[in-house]
C-alpha cells in the first residue's frame, strides 16, 4: 500500500492522466478540486451543470482558470446533470464521475439504472482510504450498503481487496470487525465474519488474508491481541477494515477525519467507471484525492 497520499498522487501522475466528469459542478469545493487536479496535471475535468454560475464561481476563485475547462450546460436541473454525467461515462467520454451539487442518492439512482446506468457488479461498495502514520489503510463499507448480508459482505471484501491491490498491497490483511473477537451465535456480524474468514482459508476468497471476528482493538493493537490470545497475521496489523453495517462505517470514517485529523479519500467500485460521492461539505483537497484514488484503481 502507498505510504501516504502524496505518493499515491505522484504514482498516478507518472502513469496516466484521466478525465473526471463532475455532476452539477456549480459548487466551490468541486471547482477547487478541478483546479487543483489541473494544476497538478493529475486529471482534466468535464464540468456538467449551470454554465453561467460555474464561470462566475471560477472567475471569483481563480480567474486564470475561468475558461480552461470544458463545460456542458444543463442549467440548474440536478437530475439532468446526474443523468447527463452517467450518459457521458457510458459513452466513454470520462473515466470517473464526481458528485458536485447533486446529492449522493440522486446520482447513485442514475448510476444503478438498469437500462441507462453503469453497474457491472452485483454489489457496488464504497471503499475509503485513510492516511495512517504507518501507511494508507482501507475501510469498507460506510457509504452504500446499509445492512449487508453474508453474500454482500463477501462482495464488499472482494471489492476492497481489489482496491488494495491497485494501491500497492498484493496480499492485504483484512479484519472483519465486530463487537467481540469470539463467535457469538446471537451476533450476526460475528457469525458472518467467522464464515468469511473460513472462506478465505478454503481459497473461496483469494488475494488476501482474512481474520474475523475481530474487535477493533485486536485489529490494530498487537498487545491487545496478545492479551486475548489471538494468533493471526492480521491481528494488530490490519490493512483493510470491513465493518458490519453502514452506521459503523460512517462513524468510523468521520472519526478518522474529525477526531484523528487523518486525510481520507474514497471511491465507489463495482461500476463501469469509479463513482465519487464525497460530502458536499468536504474540502476541495479531499475531492482531488478521491480523483487520484479512483485513477489508481483503474486498469492501465
Amino acid at each position: 500500500m502507498f505510504k501516504d497520499f502524496n505518493e499515491m498522487v505522484e504514482s498516478v501522475k507518472a502513469k496516466r492522466k484521466g478525465t473526471v466528469i463532475i455532476a452539477a459542478a456549480q459548487t466551490e469545493s468541486v471547482l477547487q478540486a478541478a483546479i487543483m487536479a489541473q494544476k497538478e496535471n493529475l486529471a482534466d475535468c468535464l464540468l456538467v451543470g449551470d454554465k453561467s454560475l460555474i464561470i462566475s464561481l471560477l472567475g471569483k476563485m481563480d480567474p486564470d482558470h475561468c475558461y480552461s475547462f470544458d463545460i456542458l450546460d444543463v442549467g440548474s436541473d440536478l437530475v439532468k446533470a446526474a443523468e447527463m454525467s452517467v450518459q457521458l461515462a457510458r459513452e466513454g467520454k470520462g473515466d470517473i464521475i464526481l458528485k458536485g451539487k447533486t446529492d449522493s442518492g440522486l446520482l447513485l439512482r442514475c448510476v444503478l439504472d438498469k437500462d441507462k446506468g453503469l453497474r457491472i457488479s452485483a454489489v457496488i461498495s464504497d471503499v475509503l482510504a485513510f492516511e495512517h502514520p504507518t501507511g494508507v489503510k482501507l475501510l469498507s463499507d460506510g457509504g452504500v450498503n446499509i445492512a449487508p448480508n453474508l453474500e454482500e459482505k463477501v462482495a464488499i471484501v472482494k471489492n476492497a481487496v481489489e482496491v488494495a491491490h491497485n494501491l500497492g498491497s498484493p496480499q492485504p490483511k483484512v479484519a472483519m470487525l465486530a463487537a467481540v473477537e469470539t463467535v457469538n451465535p446471537k451476533m450476526q456480524a460475528a457469525i458472518d465474519a467467522a464464515i468469511i474468514s473460513q472462506m478465505n482459508k478454503r481459497n473461496q476468497i483469494t488475494g488476501c488474508i482474512v481474520e474475523g471476528p475481530l474487535a477493533f482493538d485486536n485489529a490494530v493493537s498487537l498487545e491487545a491481541a496478545k492479551i486475548k490470545g489471538i494468533e493471526s497475521p492480521v491481528a494488530g496489523n490490519a490493512d483493510v477494515f470491513i465493518v458490519p453495517n453502514i452506521e459503523a462505517g460512517n462513524i468510523f470514517g468521520k472519526l478518522l477525519t474529525y477526531y484523528c485529523g487523518y486525510r481520507v479519500a474514497h471511491v465507489i467500485v463495482g461500476t463501469k467507471v469509479p463513482i465519487l460521492i464525497p460530502s458536499r461539505a468536504d474540502p476541495g483537497e479531499l475531492k482531488m484525492l478521491c480523483m487520484a484514488m479512483a485513477l489508481s484503481c483503474m486498469k492501465e
